[in-house]
């Protein structure tokens, strides 16, 4: 299949988990992917193992956004495909317990990041590109103890949704699709013990009418999807991938 052959894709947090099964999948396609990510040693790792080309860039520092904008256009002088994908869920707990620090954090990477990786790419964007950015069910499911994780993605639902009207004279479409329980690497990030994460897992696994986690490449396949012409007529949507967790 090259359904996406000459597209010319990035991926943010591509190094792991959806991000990494998503530049896979998008090769697979035919596609050339640019994928980004903080610590040199994954980042390069991932690209050779997928055929992607690396670069270093932390989506928390506007200035690493600005130098990757200016190496991608340097180099190939458009964007066919951008999933902004990196993201983090920080720490868990209470309103009042909440830090600055952790509210900083991930306001930074899930929202102010994604904010400015999307408005610094728009010119570079080819007309008739497909922008995806990787929300969660959590932006309208208000659990307990994550509040901030819940707000960023929330925002970024809402950012899109702008996005998709804003950009729709030149046929850009913007489309949202937000994961439900997966097995990737975010959960361990949330600084919980091992038998702690087991038991999430467990109770998680007990609630999806499915029974079972999704897989990064469940979502991967989506968002490919979503960025070819088959989906040529969709956009300013959220997909909900979930196993039925929300019904």
């Amino acid at each position: 299949m090259n359904n996406l052959k000459n597209k010319i894709a990035l991926v943010t947090g591509g190094n792991s988990g959806i991000g990494y099964a998503t530049a896979k999948e998008l090769i697979g396609q035919g596609a050339k992917v640019i994928i980004t990510g903080k610590r040199r040693e994954a980042i390069e790792a991932a690209a050779k193992e997928l055929g992607a080309i690396p670069f270093l860039a932390d989506q928390a520092e506007l200035s690493d956004t600005k130098l990757l904008v200016e190496s991608v256009n340097e180099q190939f002088g458009k964007v066919d495909i951008l999933f902004i994908n990196a993201g983090i869920t920080g720490t868990l707990g209470a309103i009042e317990e909440a830090s600055v620090e952790n509210f900083d954090r991930v306001m930074n990477i899930n929202f102010r990041g994604a904010y400015f990786t999307l408005s610094k790419f728009i010119p570079l964007l080819s007309d008739g590109a497909s922008v995806v950015i990787l929300s969660s069910i959590v932006a309208s499911t208000y659990k307990p103890n994550s509040s901030i994780y819940q707000a960023s993605k929330a925002a970024l639902n809402s950012i899109a949704k702008t996005a998709a009207a804003e950009l729709a004279p030149r046929k850009i479409r913007v489309n949202i699709v937000s994961p439900g329980p997966h097995r990737t690497e975010i959960m361990r990030k949330t600084g919980l013990e091992e038998m702690a994460l087991k038991s999430i897992t467990e109770q998680l696994i007990n609630d999806i009418p499915l029974k079972k986690m999704g897989e990064p490449e469940d979502v991967a396949k989506l968002v490919t999807y979503l960025c070819d012409d088959a989906a040529s007529f969709i956009t300013g949507t959220e997909i909900i991938v979930d196993g039925g967790i929300t019904l």
